[in-house]
């Protein structure tokens, strides 16, 4: 009988993952056909928009800081039949998947959540809230900083006056997606070390210790998805930086209250 029960315990978790995977698809593909059926104007609004020297972080850098961006001179074309179609597919995926982040992290926690203690689920209170924000600041970041440069940057770069850029839409935009999801998901560090802090993986010792190492990993994390220059580099490695010793912060503050709960006992 334990076993049949037990047994009936795992097919009933399965059975809610199941649902809830369910829940998350639907949200995204609602999203997504919102995002689908508005494609050519964020198209031209959201991405195109980015090698105009108008664009809002231009304009900011060129009023508070003298240094203007002019337009950068680039063409799209399309080389597949089906390649626009193809790409309209993918960028409304992924743009129904950044939209329904909150639901689709809610479904996972709700599925986590019961297999936590009780002192557990009230350090995890708000868990939702804060990493949707985290990722939602890291997608504007990756946006509003990182793509622009890397198309300015890109984008005006020649190997030759003979050559001209003539870009493919398909990749264009597969770039711009890839950074800002990249960049959203570099920014729930603070998030990643919260939970291996919880279950005693690392401390805030370990995180001090290897302070520098981290640096070389994030430069690193920086050359991957920015262009290859210098100032890029280091706008992208800050806000990090700021992310991994707010990290240290949360760590000690765990232990903190772990090591109150073991004086309590």
């Amino acid at each position: 009988m334990e076993e049949e029960e037990e047994n009936m315990s795992f097919l009933g978790h399965l059975e809610e993952l199941r649902w809830r995977l369910v829940k998350a698809v639907i949200a995204v593909l609602l999203v997504a056909i919102v995002v689908f059926i508005f494609r050519q104007e964020i198209i031209d609004t959201l991405f195109i928009k980015l090698k105009s020297g108008e664009f809002p972080t231009f304009k900011l850098a060129c009023e508070w800081f003298g240094i203007c961006f002019e337009d950068v001179k680039i063409n799209f074309q399309n080389t597949a039949l089906a390649g626009q179609f193809g790409t309209s597919i993918k960028m409304a995926l992924v743009g129904g998947f950044i939209g329904a982040f909150p639901f689709v992290f809610y479904q996972i926690w709700g599925f986590v959540k019961p297999g936590l203690k009780k002192n557990e689920r009230k350090s995890f209170r708000g868990i939702t809230f804060f990493i949707s924000i985290l990722f939602f600041i890291g997608v504007l970041f990756g946006y509003y900083v990182i793509a622009p440069l890397t198309v300015n940057f890109l984008g005006n770069f020649l190997l030759t006056e003979n050559a001209k850029n003539d870009l493919i839409i398909s990749d264009f935009i597969s770039t711009i997606i890839s950074t800002i999801i990249l960049t959203g998901v570099i920014f729930l560090l603070p998030v990643f070390i919260l939970i291996f802090s919880k279950i005693g993986i690392i401390t805030s010792d370990f995180l001090k210790k290897y302070r520098k190492h981290s640096i070389v990993v994030v430069l690193l994390l920086a050359a991957i998805i920015t262009p290859p220059d210098v100032f890029t580099q280091i706008i992208v490695t800050i806000p990090i930086m700021f992310l991994y010793e707010f990290g240290i912060f949360i760590a000690k503050r765990i232990e903190k209250k772990r090591r109150a709960a073991e004086l309590k006992q």
